[in-house]
């Protein structure tokens, strides 16, 4: 499944209301601009990766990543 940065966005967005946090008070506690969270909310695919990371943790979203299986190594 091929994910989109509008969908982190989203996803960042429903979990910051829905533990009812301010834009504002994510941005402090994940040490980023209240611009930065703005626009990742709104799925810009240009912002930086390490600060949309610090934002995933602050929020207790967890990644997970899974290399492809290569046949024949």
């Amino acid at each position: 499944m091929k994910h989109t940065a509008k969908q982190i966005g989203i996803l960042v967005r429903n979990t910051r209301n829905r533990l009812k946090i301010t834009q504002k008070d994510l941005a402090l506690t994940a040490g980023t601009g209240l611009r930065f969270i703005i626009e990742l909310e709104k799925g810009k695919p240009t912002c930086q990766l390490e600060k949309t990371l610090t934002v995933l943790q602050a929020l207790g979203i967890k990644l997970a990543l899974t290399a492809p299986v290569v046949k024949g190594i």
